[in-house]
């Protein structure tokens, strides 16, 4: 049965859980989607597909559509000469069976975000906050660790009041902890991404800090790389803007996507809501007949 046999009312193509830096587990998370209203959802953890398995049995046990998926780092400096630079993530929907070349990726990457998280933890303790490996384990519950458990733990040792500040004073872009992600190439993620039978999707498309008259130059390179569409709603993007990227996506004949980038409730964001007040409907799952 294809996506659109059945009754859609609410979907949502982007959410983590704590398999890398969401709150709930994946089953956790699989439930509040039903409970939230939703019949189909995706998890894209970050550079992991650990949490798919057990997300997917719970799916299945409470009647909930899963798409399984991922989201991928890329290693991308921008171009300093034409002033831009910003990070690209890529959204893998639809894995249904990871590649050698796919799981061999998730290693190295494994080993980068291993040696970036040692290095915040060396310069946490240069300015004698003495925190050992342990205690990131300990906020991170034993899986994927990444800047936001860092930030937890700050909060936790009382050296900031909240996460944004933690962010705002140490772990941001040109801050004291801030140590950049060492991603895989974009061509490379979109092949072991459509050889593990999924769609290569930009992810937040804003964060690539690229002027509006450069962007569909950029796009078009992306597109001949292996890019098959663009997350054009998201909550960090206005409304206007996500209409732009919805116009260029139309334009470049790209698919449209909408996820909320869904962490956590306490951070305000909701499940099956890609902007304030705006449902991901079933209109999406149906322009992308490869999930069907």
């Amino acid at each position: 049965m294809s996506f659109s046999d059945i009754l859609i009312i609410m979907v949502d193509l982007h959410t983590h859980s704590k398999i890398s830096d969401g709150y709930f587990s994946p089953a956790q998370l699989i439930r509040e989607a039903k409970e939230s209203g939703l019949s189909a959802i995706a998890l894209t953890d970050h550079d992991t597909i650990d949490g798919l398995e057990s997300a997917e049995k719970e799916a299945v046990a409470i009647g909930i559509n899963f798409i399984r998926g991922i989201e991928i780092n890329i290693h991308w400096t921008g171009n300093p000469v034409l002033g831009y630079g910003g990070e690209i993530h890529l959204l893998g929907l639809g894995i249904r069976q990871p590649s050698p070349a796919f799981i061999n990726a998730m290693g190295k990457l494994s080993n980068r975000r291993e040696t970036r998280n040692r290095e915040i933890l060396n310069r946490m303790n240069e300015l004698k906050m003495n925190i050992v490996w342990e205690d990131v384990l300990a906020v991170s519950g034993g899986h994927s660790v990444g800047r936001p458990h860092f930030a937890d733990l700050l909060v936790e040792k009382k050296i900031v009041k909240s996460q944004g500040q933690a962010f705002s004073k140490y772990l941001g872009i040109g801050k004291p902890l801030y140590v950049p992600k060492k991603g895989i190439g974009f061509a490379e993620a979109c092949a072991i991404i459509r050889e593990s039978g999924g769609i290569p999707i930009l992810a937040h498309p804003e964060s690539l800090f690229i002027g509006r008259s450069r962007l569909p130059a950029l796009i078009r390179d992306l597109k001949e790389m292996g890019l098959a569409g663009i997350e054009a709603w998201h909550p960090m993007i206005k409304a206007n803007s996500c209409r732009f990227w919805e116009k260029l996506c139309k334009s470049l004949n790209l698919y449209i996507t909408e996820g909320s980038d869904f962490h956590a409730l306490s951070k305000g964001q909701r499940l099956g809501f890609s902007n304030p007040g705006r449902k991901i409907d079933a209109s999406i799952l149906e322009a992308l007949p490869e999930l069907g």
